[in-house]
């Protein structure tokens, strides 16, 4: 081979070797892990906002579970929920409970009326008249109670929380009368398949000698069905 072409070829090949170090270097150069995170961060995005995200999202929960007698046979539950709407031309609220014995009892509600409830298996369903025609980041508070009769007549007892709609804050509260406090208490979350206890510092003593209570979470899982199990 002539010396011109020799050079040429050494040319061509230190060109490739250059190009190709050029490709591996800029290949090691990218942060993957960091790529990796913003696509899955952007997809989960894109996903979110393709799902159905309901007629309204609850930015507080709050709900108070009370024993009124030591053997379990009369309680009474109140829930505030304030929420704010999702969608346009929204006419109704549905609420749900369920528990042993008879439940819903006296059922009153603020605002809306009542205008169905029906049990398709543990659940009872209730539909509420909201009165007025609701659109997208209108606000409302629901003030709601009912009364339950032989629900907790057992030595082991639970009370769930189901998150239904995409929840900001969620507060739960038990009161015990002060004849029968809880021995334990601890909560389960079921799509997550555990359980733990609560400690002391969930309990106090009313003025009045009762017993409460208290367990809270921010941004609890949506779908998920949190119970608050105790031994009294």
């Amino acid at each position: 081979m002539c010396p011109y072409l020799a050079r040429v070829a050494d040319t061509q090949n230190s060109t490739r070797r250059s190009s190709a170090d050029w490709w591996i270097s800029l290949i090691f150069s990218i942060p993957w892990l960091e790529v990796i995170a913003e696509l899955y961060k952007l997809i989960r995005k894109l996903w979110q906002g393709m799902a159905d995200e309901g007629m309204y999202e609850v930015l507080e929960h709050e709900s108070i579970l009370e024993l009124l007698d030591r053997q379990g046979k009369r309680a009474r539950f109140e829930k505030r929920q304030k929420v704010r709407y999702l969608q346009n031309n929204i006419i109704a609220y549905q609420d749900q409970g369920w528990s042993d014995g008879q439940s819903l009892l006296d059922y009153q509600c603020s605002p809306g009326v009542v205008v169905d409830q029906y049990r398709p298996g543990q659940k009872t369903y209730v539909l509420i008249s909201l009165r007025d025609n609701k659109q997208r980041g209108d606000r409302d508070e629901f003030l709601i109670n009912w009364q339950l009769q032989d629900a907790f007549l057992r030595s082991q007892e639970q009370w769930e929380t189901e998150v239904s709609h995409r929840t900001r804050q969620l507060l739960v509260r038990l009161i015990f009368p002060k004849t029968r406090p809880p021995v334990r208490i601890w909560l389960s979350e079921y799509l997550r398949r555990r359980t733990r206890l609560l400690g002391d510092s969930a309990m106090q003593r009313l003025p009045d000698g009762r017993w409460q209570i208290e367990w809270q979470t921010k941004r609890p899982r949506w779908h998920e069905r949190y119970a608050l199990k105790w031994e009294w």
